[in-house]
């Protein structure tokens, strides 16, 4: 009879085969609330499983990567491109013999506290947190899904008492966005750099499918470096950021591939992240944050009642966890009920 493989025989076999920068599970700096070791997964493994099976993870489905409402079932989501980080990201970790448990559970709970409608979502809620300065002085702007997600794992899941995750998992969340701080492990830096490498590719891709640009529009100097179709794209990124990140304590790029990947980048934000088709639909769904956001700072007892006890202590915070966790479609029809006549509504 074959023996079933044990968490501490995964433990062991990590010590074996992993490099000795790589973040070893059963030296893990804990959980807020200790609990008890399991038998068969690590504790990376359950931090993984914990994520997967949560409610916020099962919103992301709904939830706006770039394209707001489009024309084709084929266009990434929240949910999707979380997929997509994570198998950068475990590809990563594994050529550099890191631990891919840590990477992915970082990697799939990294945009738990995006906002609907995309970054549209996330720059409304900034604007209503920006008013409300004055009248509550320490509100926290701009509002920041990197943070958010953190919120969601730490607070809002499991009825208020958070996922009970981790340390190294936190700090992954907590640092995979911005340039001025780095997550303390490689494992947690590997989710940063994978989370550009896939939203740099597949905008573009879904930017082609909607005919928003053609591949003869991308700056032929980031083709040349990068390559000319999206999977030589991803590939040559990832096999630069291996290459060069075997040894050390960081994890980089060659820098004539990052400067093409960020000219990529800079290409995006000002074709279709702040301008072109892709905007059209935008304005609509910042009004409509605008006005659900407002609308619960006036109403606060419409909030749903396991936020009771926050609102009576922070009021814009309540209001904007609860924003802040719709899905486009729930949003949507919670603002068609609120404010659009029963029968101008579509049947």
């Amino acid at each position: 009879m074959v023996d079933a493989l044990t968490r501490t025989d995964i433990e062991r076999q990590e010590h074996e085969l992993l490099s000795s920068r790589a973040a070893f599970a059963d030296a893990t700096r804990g959980r807020d609330t200790p609990i008890d070791l399991d038998a068969l997964r690590t504790e990376y493994q359950r931090d993984r499983d914990r994520i997967i099976h949560c409610k916020t993870f099962r919103r992301l489905s709904h939830k706006t990567q770039v394209f707001i409402a489009p024309e084709g079932d084929h266009y990434r989501t929240r949910l999707t491109h979380t997929l997509e980080v994570a198998q950068i990201a475990r590809s990563v970790a594994r050529a550099l013999r890191l631990n891919e448990d840590l990477t992915e559970a970082i990697a799939l709970a990294h945009d738990l506290g995006h906002t609907p409608f995309g970054h549209t979502g996330e720059d409304a809620i900034t604007e209503c947190l920006e008013r409300l300065r004055t009248r509550y002085p320490d509100v926290e702007v701009p509002f920041r899904h990197n943070v958010q997600s953190l919120r969601v794992v730490e607070h809002l899941e499991y009825e208020g008492r958070g996922l009970n995750l981790t340390w190294e998992v936190r700090d992954g969340i907590r640092y995979h966005s911005g340039d001025d701080e780095k997550a303390s492990t490689l494992e947690g830096r590997v989710v940063a750099i994978a989370d550009r490498i896939a939203y740099v590719n597949h905008d573009i891709d879904d930017a082609l499918r909607a005919h928003v640009l053609t591949e003869d529009d991308l700056p032929a100097e980031c083709t040349t470096a990068l390559g000319h179709r999206h999977a030589e794209r991803i590939a040559t990124m990832i096999r630069s950021l291996v290459e060069c990140s075997l040894e050390g304590d960081d994890i980089r790029m060659a820098p004539e591939v990052h400067e093409a990947m960020m000219c990529l980048r800079g290409f995006l934000f000002e074709n279709v992240y702040l301008g072109g088709d892709a905007k059209k639909e935008e304005p609509k769904a910042h009004a409509l944050v605008v006005a659900l956001f407002d609308h619960y700072l006036d109403n606060p007892e419409e909030l749903p009642a396991d936020q009771a006890p926050l609102r009576e202590v922070d009021l814009p915070q309540a209001v904007t966890d609860h924003i802040a966790g719709m899905t486009d479609r729930y949003a949507i029809r919670t603002f068609e009920e609120l404010f659009v006549p029963r029968t101008w509504r579509q049947v």
